[in-house]
């Protein structure tokens, strides 16, 4: 059996800088047109100019590619207006992003409080600039399975209510709260992984700790996969792919403090048409890799065409030497041709 599809976007990407962005880009330029660019590095990417910068970097490791990388800002509690301004003048900037203060990887200049950052979620109201949120309440008082679901409830939806003309993404949605929230909520989409549709919070226990599976948003209990699933092949125009692919050397991952972060680059396509066969919803693959994010963004879906064939084969152990991929050693169902 084949299949071809509009070639895709990956709305939420981190691909590094130096060496490791010269070794992981190419995994992603095969799968994928266009993709959205973290700005989680060291020092953090929060200003156009160091942007454009990292753009630079990451089209002179493919330069024979027609791979477009997107660049999302990261916000500060001293992010300035004009900024966002600047950001709005470029069109391959279209989103902040908003990491609350110790979140996740790199998020350690994250924003403290949101209402420091409510006269710039305005102006990115105002100049049509699009907020990806990593959803997650860092209060040490709340449990980190539940930290998706308070930060809904305790600054997104405060958010929305009063600026309810900002476009939101929710990234790498992990919780039926969070897939409630974006159905029920205008103006706010919502990006889902490969990982949080494959695996409920057992993929890191199973036989011993898997740090490989640990990622944050960690992954919860079954019933939240089962409603992602769910909407990811729902043809509900508001979610669409965003794999969250994180690359992490090998001795980042298995150490007394592994890092958060699953490498699903290496076979991103094929992960989600596996999720997308099994529950007999192949005929939506394509709203959900390929438009629903192209839409959101403004922008017209790829002309280029992918192909992929149903025949076994089996994810390397590593790769780079170094980097451990999502199911390594495991047979997947779909190969990309």
């Amino acid at each position: 059996m084949q299949l071809s599809i509009i070639k895709p976007d990956d709305w939420h990407l981190h691909l590094r800088d130096g060496e490791m962005l010269s070794r992981v880009v190419q995994h992603t330029t095969r799968q994928f047109s266009r993709a959205l660019v973290m700005p989680n590095l060291r020092p953090p990417i929060t200003k156009v100019s160091s942007a454009l910068d990292y753009r630079k970097r990451i089209k002179s490791c493919v330069p024979d590619s027609k791979f477009e990388p997107y660049m999302a800002l990261y916000l500060t509690d001293n992010t300035a207006v004009t900024e966002v301004r600047q950001a709005a003048a470029f069109p391959y900037i279209p989103s902040f992003k908003l990491y609350p203060k110790g979140a996740t990887t790199n998020s350690d200049s994250g924003v403290t409080n949101i209402k420091n950052i409510m006269p710039i979620l305005e102006a990115m109201a105002q100049f049509k600039v699009a907020l990806c949120v990593h959803g997650e309440d860092t209060n040490p008082k709340v449990d980190v399975f539940d930290r998706e679901a308070v930060f809904i409830d305790n600054t997104l939806a405060f958010i929305h209510k009063n600026i309810p003309e900002l476009k939101i993404v929710l990234e790498h949605i992990s919780s039926k709260q969070g897939i409630q929230f974006v159905q029920n909520s205008k103006n706010i989409a919502g990006s889902i992984t490969c990982h949080h549709l494959m695996d409920n919070r057992n993929a890191m226990f199973i036989d011993g700790l898997r740090p490989h599976n640990y990622c944050l948003p960690v992954l919860k209990r079954e019933e939240h996969r089962e409603e992602i699933v769910k909407a990811a092949t729902s043809g509900n125009s508001k979610f669409f792919a965003g794999t969250d692919s994180a690359p992490h050397g090998k001795h980042k991952k298995e150490a007394s403090c592994g890092c958060a972060g699953v490498y699903t680059a290496h076979a991103a396509v094929e992960l989600y048409t596996e999720v997308f066969d099994k529950t007999d919803k192949l005929d939506q693959l394509e709203n959900f890799l390929s438009i629903n994010g192209a839409n959101f963004y403004g922008l017209e879906p790829n002309t280029e065409k992918i192909n992929l064939e149903k025949k076994d084969w089996t994810v390397p152990k590593e790769y780079f030497s170094d980097v451990v991929p999502y199911r390594a050693g495991k047979r997947l169902k779909w190969k990309l041709l």
